[in-house]
């Protein structure tokens, strides 16, 4: 894809496919049809994962096999499935490859459903000094760490479970062109607390009962990555209820919560969840996950409920209803995209409020 007369921003589905034309984005098999979203490209996992004894960086002078070379316990062929036990490292080269122009970089992050799942997963490059970063210009291979956290998964060659955008150059709205963007069309319901991307905060008083999220049983069996709507919630998950507009998170454990807000992702916008501030509390909000453009966007301009990934950190922590506990950066796009998330391309999550992954039937 020629660079020249492109506008700066996130790229869109029609300029990923003059990359996929371009031999920019290459793939062991074709590049399947659904795998193209608005705003990012899904990965594949290849035919092996490699059990390794830690987590790693390759670092500038070194290649993903390198490390391999020295840190790979044994190795597990996915062609049929294997199974990904919680607690273990696991490393699997990725089907697709990248041959990006100069000024073209990447970013990954977690599928919505992998990051409901518990499942550490970060992507990883040659000479990578950074997770989930590909840098201008990356000419190679792609892989992908799994962690397990909560549960041991069975996972399969071809299976999607991490995603990326490609940027070029200043993507990041500033506040004062979010602000800007709310003004004209309303990003969030109620006060947009704008800092540094989009503020947003806990629902712990329902509107209706008193279930406010989830916390991951810590002994449950083992998850098949490919079983939609199989699993009864109660064999992995313990409901959280209160009617006090508080709970106490559990250092270690994992937990499933909601946003107050209701988020709108304009056509010409795409998000990136972040952390807040590290100052906020002895807890965390997995940032697993980009925001195509058009999320919340069809819900009759309602907008739609972001699903919070908690982990608590080493003490006990009382989250109390309405805190600030991340924050959406907003990025403009390169173009508006052919397909809008939930408008034109079918989504498991448009309009949802407090909702589990898509493994667990929906009742």
């Amino acid at each position: 894809m020629q660079i020249t007369g492109i506008a700066d921003g996130v790229l869109s589905d029609r300029q990923m496919g003059m990359m996929i034309e371009t031999g920019q984005i290459t793939s062991e098999w074709d590049i399947e049809e659904g795998q193209v979203q608005p705003a990012s490209l899904d990965l594949r996992l290849g035919a092996k994962a490699y059990r390794v004894r830690a987590s790693f960086l390759p670092g500038r002078s070194a290649t993903v096999s390198d490390r391999l070379n020295e840190f790979t316990m044994h190795e597990m062929d996915l062609r049929a499935g294997a199974v990904l036990e919680k607690g273990c490292v696991y490393v699997v080269p990725l089907l697709e490859a990248l041959n990006l122009p100069k000024e073209i970089s990447g970013a990954a992050s977690a599928k919505s459903s992998i990051g409901r799942l518990d499942l550490l997963t970060r992507v990883i490059t040659d000479q990578g000094v950074e997770f989930d970063r590909v840098p201008a210009g990356y000419s190679g291979p792609l892989f992908v760490e799994i962690c397990p956290r909560s549960f041991s998964v069975v996972v399969q060659t071809g299976q999607m479970l991490n995603q990326i955008i490609f940027r070029l150059g200043q993507t990041i709205l500033t506040d004062e062109a979010l602000e800007d963007l709310h003004r004209q069309t309303p990003i969030v319901s109620g006060n947009a607390v704008i800092s540094e991307g989009l503020g947003f905060s806990v629902d712990l008083k329902p509107p209706q009962g008193d279930l406010v999220g989830y916390r991951a049983k810590p002994h449950t069996g083992v998850i098949d990555l490919s079983k939609l709507n199989f699993y009864e919630p109660s064999e992995f998950w313990e409901e959280i209820r209160t009617d006090e507009g508080r709970i106490i998170l559990d250092p270690g454990a994992f937990y499933i919560l909601v946003s107050q807000e209701a988020i709108t992702i304009p056509p010409n916008c795409a998000a990136e969840m972040a952390p807040y501030l590290a100052m906020v509390g002895e807890f965390r909000v997995h940032y697993a996950g980009f925001f195509d453009p058009g999320f919340g966007y069809s819900s009759g301009g309602a907008g739609s409920r972001g699903v919070l990934e908690v982990r608590c950190h080493e003490a006990p922590f009382v989250l109390e209803h309405g805190q600030i506990v991340g924050r959406l950066v907003y990025e403009k796009m390169s173009e508006i995209p052919q397909q809008l998330y939930g408008i034109d391309i079918a989504s498991n999550y448009q309009g949802q409020r407090l909702k589990l992954s898509k493994h667990f039937k929906n009742d």
